[in-house]
């Protein structure tokens, strides 16, 4: 088999829809990347959705891409043969495709045809587990196929009557489905609204326990949940498999010889990814935007581990995280790279102090990081309750001087106090 095409195996007979995987090579495309990795990403793509036999995929070498079909006409009946021979049903070309070329490559083909935005969106669709992530992923799914709407079936086509209510008499199909997803959006904004306001009430409350957040973001499937689960003990989903955590997921951790922290496990980021669910998922993100401190977690051992964080950074950026906020980058996998590459990476990891190699799988390396996040954070501030006796009036003084003082009461037996002070300012007090 040429090194351009492969096959999958897959013993899941619980599997229903044979799928088969296109990666157009475009010669001319500025952001091209090596084909066989896309290819192999986007069968990794397609096999996160259970109901899916991928059978396998091939990547399709394009000059320039045909407005009308996408590939060539040569192209084009070459898989139609392929296609019906290996029988199967859904075609997923991993790029963009226009509501034209969608019509008339399900036509030549007799197949469904799915994009790369439509994967993503069914992807997410899939995994959504809050009420605000099953909300966000349905308006973004709306929003895509808004775009979609196009004559290509006969309901399309045909003119609606009607009683004149909406729309009134001769308005098409294509239209009333247009206003059926509009105000089918408009339910779904209002919906999530109050989610929305209901998260800021959680992070409110958050805030009057001020812990630091430390956010883990990264390109999918560079292992986030797998450290995740390694530094807090938790259970989160850990697959070798990409959106394997889609909705954000927090614990409390205490850092060893400095502050609780609150840990954020997020999404991950791909090359890409569909414009509708960045602004869809920006609220699901807003633990980012307020980290005290984000790990940049990278698949150390990819091949395009250099272009996967490039992607990251362009998303964070585009989320409106600042360039100075404090931040770490974690080269993770080191469990996977050759005894030689292995120390190389680390040779390299050592020269820089915002980075660190690690194994989230082993636990390697991940002492140092938690111990830089410490240093990071002994600025941070947190809350605390005290009880000073009458007799301590030098340790009251002394807070009231340095204005860590939230609240006072007094009691029967002295003073009941909340503070906000950092590790260093705790640590003074108690020399006191």
């Amino acid at each position: 088999m040429s090194k351009a095409t492969f096959q999958v195996e897959n013993d899941d007979a619980s599997r229903v829809t044979r799928a088969w995987v296109l990666h157009p090579d475009i010669k001319s495309d500025p952001n091209r990347r090596l084909a066989d990795h896309g290819l192999a990403e986007a069968i990794s793509l397609a096999r996160a959705l259970p109901e899916l036999e991928v059978v396998g995929g091939e990547v399709v070498p394009l000059k320039t891409v045909r407005a009308g079909m996408l590939f060539g006409s040569g192209k084009i009946d070459e898989l139609h043969d392929a296609l019906e021979d290996k029988e199967i049903e859904l075609v997923l070309i991993d790029g963009p495709v226009s509501p034209v070329q969608q019509r008339n490559l399900e036509k030549a083909w007799g197949v469904k045809v799915l994009d790369r935005t439509g994967l993503i969106l069914e992807i997410f669709s899939d995994r959504a587990a809050t009420r605000e992530g099953v909300l966000q992923v349905e308006m973004a799914a709306l929003s895509y196929q808004r775009t979609r709407l196009v004559r290509a079936w006969t309901h399309l086509e045909r003119q609606r009557g009607g009683l004149g209510f909406v729309g009134g008499p001769g308005e098409t199909q294509i239209e009333a489905d247009r206003r059926a997803i509009d105000e089918q959006l408009v339910r779904l904004r209002r919906q999530l609204d109050k989610v929305v306001k209901t998260r800021a009430l959680h992070r409110a409350a958050r805030a009057k326990v001020p812990y630091p957040i430390v956010a883990l973001v990264g390109y999918t499937n560079a292992g986030k949940s797998t450290l995740f689960n390694h530094l807090t003990g938790a259970e989160v989903m850990a697959k070798d498999m990409l959106f394997a955590t889609l909705d954000p997921t927090m614990r409390r951790v205490e850092l060893p010889d400095g502050p609780e922290v609150i840990l954020s496990d997020t999404v991950g980021f791909i090359s890409d990814l569909p414009t509708e669910l960045v602004a869809a998922f920006r609220a699901t993100l807003e633990e980012v935007l307020a980290a005290d401190v984000i790990c940049h977690v990278r698949d150390i051992s990819h091949p395009e581990t250099e272009e996967q964080a490039q992607d990251v950074r362009e998303i964070m950026t585009s989320l409106g995280v600042e360039e100075d906020r404090p931040s770490f980058e974690v080269w993770n996998k080191l469990d996977l790279l050759d005894a030689e590459a292995r120390d190389a990476v680390q040779v390299r990891a050592d020269r820089d102090d915002q980075v660190f190699a690690i194994s989230a799988l082993k636990g390697a390396g991940t002492d140092a990081l938690l111990a830089a996040i410490t240093t990071q954070l002994q600025g941070a501030k947190r809350e605390a309750q005290l009880h000073l006796d009458f007799a301590e009036g030098r340790k009251r003084a002394w807070l009231f001087d340095q204005d860590l003082v939230e609240t006072e009461q007094q009691t029967d037996s002295g003073f009941d106090l909340t503070v906000r002070w950092t590790v260093q300012q705790e640590a003074q007090f108690e020399r006191l």
